[in-house]
């Protein structure tokens, strides 16, 4: 019997992609402003998931929204990644831009709803939230920067090498051969979990632009501010993940047809 699955169209991966996006944001953001520091009772006892549940949080709407959409657009859901894809010959670059795009409409549609939440919460919910830099990503020690005091270089390093692996690990478990296609959402679930565990005191991990600008956007000018950082450098890092893959991992003449199957972020 022939195969009669038709394959999706362009706007269906772009929607894919939005979708993804939205939920890893909504998700990650959401926790963050939403449960990282949640008091109990009168005594305030802290009920709060702290940076533990905030990267937990994130790693699970990765595997959640690879599992859902990952067959329809390759579920990058991060601009760095699609780019890393495209260093690596795993992905068009023509069709680049276009997920970015959707990526970052996807994301500021995360935390826009969380700002329409956030109106119906206690008098000051959203003004604390976007005073403290709508969990935003910083360096330095000012009130919009690093939670651990870590300065511009410390950022930089972070989000090159963090973006570098994490996107490393996702070329090799969607390989075509070598990789376990069932299992690779959990894989890079898992990966961003620990890089959140590493490096949310350092700079409240982003290595994902499209995540960074949908926080800043509602963070204010301190966040808008530093926010080229974290555009510029989780990209160098993805880009040297897929050229690094391409040169070590797949010898001249066995590269695998371009494809968008990377079942991510």
């Amino acid at each position: 019997m022939s195969d009669t699955t038709i394959p999706p169209t362009t706007v269906n991966r772009l929607v894919a992609e939005a979708l993804g996006t939205f939920l890893l944001v909504f998700g990650g953001v959401g926790a963050a402003l939403f449960a990282a520091n949640f008091p109990a009772g009168d005594e305030g006892n802290p009920l709060g998931i702290a940076f533990v549940g905030v990267s937990l949080a994130f790693g699970l709407t990765v595997v959640a929204g690879a599992y859902a959409w990952g067959p329809i657009s390759g579920g990058h859901f991060n601009p760095a990644i699609t780019l890393g894809l495209a260093a690596a010959g795993r992905f068009e670059w023509k069709n680049t831009i276009g997920y970015i795009i959707a990526q970052v409409i996807g994301g500021a549609l995360g935390t826009t709803l969380i700002v329409l939440i956030g109106i119906f919460g206690t008098d000051n919910w959203l003004a604390n939230a976007q005073d403290s830099g709508f969990a935003s990503n910083g360096y330095g020690t000012g009130d919009f920067g690093s939670p651990g005091g870590f300065e511009l270089g410390a950022a930089i390093i972070a989000e090159v090498l963090l973006t570098a692996i994490f996107v490393l690990i996702i070329l090799g478990v969607t390989h075509s051969t070598r990789g376990t296609a069932a299992l690779a959402p959990l894989a890079i679930g898992l990966t961003l979990t620990l890089i959140h565990l590493i490096s949310i005191p350092i700079d409240n991990t982003s290595v994902n632009p499209a995540r960074s600008i949908a926080a800043a956007i509602y963070g204010g000018p301190g966040p808008l501010s530093q926010l080229w950082v974290f555009i510029v450098f989780p990209i160098v890092g993805g880009l040297i993940a897929g050229v690094l893959h391409r040169a070590l991992f797949e010898p001249k003449g066995t590269l695998p047809p371009v494809q968008a199957e990377a079942r991510v972020k």
